[in-house]
């Protein structure tokens, strides 16, 4: 009798030895950390070598009132990031084409802002920041379709294309939104005037009130509200709601509320400038009411997005 015989005759079980890797990796689980790591160190040597003008984003950035918010871009990103971790595949598959693609398009975006510098043609600076940004931007998308692939990529898609609100609006975008706001709000201003009951006359943009000439100049846009208020918006859409068409709804619903909003912030001053004194136009709630306004826009906004959520939740059960 052999010995596996003996062993099966006094009711014992053999318990075959594993051979192999102890460890328990395997060659495909060592790659996908070491494209993870190797992600990872791309990023930081990115940063590294864009330190110089991301340190100037990030003064420029503080000390603007149009741009601060671009402070909290790469918070919001990387929050978003982390609430979508189950969902992003484990396996990474590179994707060359893609890679190539877009490091081309940020090198390219890179060599032109360079040359415009060297050939004297230096833009302005916010411009020049903006070009920059986007060359970071456009790398580091290439370091996340060569190292985690196209699939990481999309369900990664919305927390990284919310970094493109880093990039601040070039010069000719923001007097453009700045003279179409202001039109608008002295619009919805002489709407709401003669609402009230003021009597009042208008030129273009100026209001002879009682007591007082006010006129909508550019900084009366509220560009800066409305832009925040629109970021928000796109936030919040994705983040609570499911329906493509209610969330271009709720996004689409925030221009129009952001002139109401200034409209409404005009007709305030104008009449407390009739029925207080002109001195309200020097007022904290002329110089400094833009918060205050943009708080009370607020309301109506979750208003509509939780009717919104409503019905997105109701057309989601089952039947």
């Amino acid at each position: 009798m052999s010995s596996s015989q003996e062993d099966a005759a006094g009711g014992e079980t053999i318990i075959p030895t594993q051979t192999g890797n102890i460890s328990g990796s395997t060659p495909r689980t060592q790659s996908q950390k070491w494209r993870f790591w190797g992600g990872a160190c791309f990023a930081i040597v990115l940063l590294a070598a864009f330190a110089q003008p991301l340190l100037v984003l990030i003064n420029y950035a503080a000390g603007s009132q149009l741009y601060s918010y671009i402070l909290l871009v790469p918070f919001v990103s990387a929050y978003l990031l982390y609430l979508r971790r189950d969902q992003l595949p484990k396996k990474y598959v590179i994707d060359l084409p893609l890679a190539i693609v877009s490091l081309a398009a940020g090198l390219g975006v890179l060599v032109f802002t360079y040359w415009l510098d060297f050939a004297g043609r230096a833009p302005a600076e916010n411009d020049r920041l903006a070009l920059l940004t986007l060359s970071f931007l456009c790398c580091l998308a290439a370091g996340g379709f060569f190292f985690f692939g196209r699939a990481w990529m999309r369900a990664a898609a919305f927390p990284l294309a919310y970094l493109i609100f880093m990039v601040p609006m070039p010069v000719a975008m923001t007097d453009a939104l700045e003279t179409a706001s202001k039109s608008a709000a002295a619009e919805v201003a002489n709407l709401l005037f003669h609402l009230s009951g003021t009597p009042f006359l208008r030129a273009g943009a100026i209001f002879q009130l009682p007591n007082i000439t006010i006129e909508v100049a550019q900084e009366c846009s509220g560009i800066r509200s409305s832009w925040v208020l629109f970021m928000t918006s796109i936030l919040a859409a994705n983040l609570f709601l499911k329906t493509r068409w209610r969330r271009f709804a709720l996004v689409a619903f925030v221009i129009p509320l952001g002139i109401l909003r200034n409209g409404f912030r005009i007709l305030v001053i104008g009449l407390l400038c009739v029925n207080v004194g002109p001195q309200m136009i020097h007022s904290l709630i002329h110089r400094r009411g833009g918060p205050v306004f943009f708080m009370l826009s607020l309301i109506p906004f979750f208003l509509v997005l939780w009717w919104l959520r409503k019905g997105d939740a109701r057309s989601r059960q089952p039947k």
